[in-house]
């Protein structure tokens, strides 16, 4: 039997990796081929996913690929790749959150489309803002075209600048007119003259965090046992968990829990009960998935992001301090120190930082012969939210540094930094001391900070 197996990542800016596994590969080793070919540390945001009845399930990292992939792995020729899926796990209100950026620009890569496929027909004047900074964001300034005829080349020119489709849902589209939307969406453009790329990128993931389908996971699920359709929707974001109903093709919504708000979640088979805190003196909701395999999976991934919210709480407290000191025009000094201890904040999380392990995991693992897999037969498991999630782990440094100094530097001055920088990194935080005397030195002589 052949011992290597050929695995397809497909990225969400529609792109594909192509590596080698073992036959007994693990999740890890997909990860770390990943890593590898991305030039980055770790993926922080993402998870590696793979279709399982029409739904995608994230893998269990400690767990084998065959145990996704079945019989047709093990018969698998080295010509036929099987397919695995990068796409986001925990979903984030500032993309600032995510210091890679190449893991930012795929991150804004899939939210794109996920508000191409929303369906908040509530929030009609949320795309057009989305829009315009998405053009901001690949498109760059909206050219001025003025000739003999004035106002109407111009006009000319915008509407020939760009597709509706590519930036609104179809559903907008339609109950507005192509015209509409072609005369309107480039006067919220161009007032975004100015924007970098990175920037504009960045407002895009904050104002898509608004959207109430886009930025979450959701989970078909049924009602009753015997129903033949999934008309339950459960969606994972990063506040907590959604619960929708299917009604006449359209979703709504039933119950909007906060991670606080619940008690805990339980499954055994394909059952699957949420229980509200007491103080909501809510009946505890019974659902039914497509399987124990998929309940597993659904807690799994439950686990993971309450998890991930607590790891990453506190940063998001510093995002939101730094937002109101920009709003307030506080000088750029506070916003260097602040912006080194996000990346502080970020680096203790013993969750976020996880990744960067992961090639040597496998390294080690792939030295040794692996004993066969002992399958568990899982049939009850419970998760309490408000447990205690232990981050009294060792921190641990970051070690893309080109990565780190260009996220701080389109951060504070738009200035990407390409390539590898010479300064390694027990250097940075001298580095960093250094501008922040200098700023005080300008700042005291009454010279300008720009």
């Amino acid at each position: 039997m052949n011992q290597k197996r050929q695995v397809c990542v497909l990225l969400p800016n529609k792109q594909h990796l192509d590596f080698t596994v073992r036959v007994k590969a693990k999740g890890h080793e997909v990860v770390s081929g990943v890593l590898k070919q991305l030039g980055v540390s770790e993926l922080q945001v993402f998870g590696m996913a793979v279709v399982r009845d029409n739904e995608y399930l994230f893998l269990d990292l400690d767990q084998k690929l065959s145990k996704y992939f079945g019989k047709k792995w093990s018969r698998g020729s080295t010509n036929v790749p099987f397919v695995i899926f990068l796409r986001v796990q925990y979903y984030v209100e500032s993309g600032q959150l995510i210091l890679s950026s190449k893991v930012q620009q795929l991150y804004y890569a899939e939210l794109r489309q996920k508000v191409l496929r929303s369906h908040s027909h509530h929030q009609e004047a949320l795309f057009f803002q989305l829009a315009a900074s998405a053009l901001q964001a690949e498109v760059g300034d909206l050219e001025q075209r003025e000739g003999r005829d004035g106002e109407k080349r111009q006009e000319m020119a915008h509407r020939q600048y760009f597709l509706p489709e590519d930036y609104f849902p179809s559903w907008l589209i339609k109950r507005r007119g192509r015209d509409y939307v072609l005369q309107h969406c480039p006067v919220l453009h161009s007032e975004l003259r100015g924007l970098s790329r990175s920037q504009a990128m960045l407002q895009f993931i904050k104002e898509a965090s608004r959207l109430q389908d886009a930025p979450l996971t959701f989970y078909r699920m049924r009602q009753d046992k015997n129903e033949q359709r999934s008309v339950m929707h459960l969606g994972v974001t990063f506040k907590g968990v959604t619960i929708y109903q299917e009604v006449e093709g359209k979703l709504c919504l039933l119950f909007d829990f906060s991670w606080t708000d619940v008690d805990r979640f339980t499954f055994q088979g394909s059952r699957f009960d949420i229980a509200a805190v007491g103080s909501l003196c809510l009946p505890k909701l019974v659902y039914y998935t497509q399987s124990a395999f998929h309940s597993k999976h659904i807690l799994k991934h439950l686990t993971d992001s309450h998890r991930f919210h607590i790891h990453t709480r506190d940063a998001v407290d510093y995002i939101q301090q730094l937002e109101e000191m920009q709003a307030n025009q506080f000088c750029k000094e506070a916003y260097i120190c602040d912006t080194v201890r996000l990346r502080q904040r970020l680096q203790s999380s013993s969750f976020t930082s996880s990744m960067s392990d992961c090639s040597a995991e496998v390294e080690a693992a792939c030295a040794k012969e692996e004993e066969e897999e002992e399958e568990e037969d899982v049939t009850e498991f419970e998760m309490y939210v408000d447990e205690p999630v232990c981050v009294d782990e060792p921190e641990e440094s970051f070690v893309d540094n080109p990565d780190e100094l260009s996220w701080l530097a389109e951060l504070l001055h738009d200035a990407p930094v390409d390539g590898h920088s010479a300064l390694p990194s027990s250097c940075w935080t001298a580095v960093t001391m250094e501008m922040k005397q200098v700023l005080r030195r300008r700042a005291d002589e009454g010279v300008s900070l720009d």
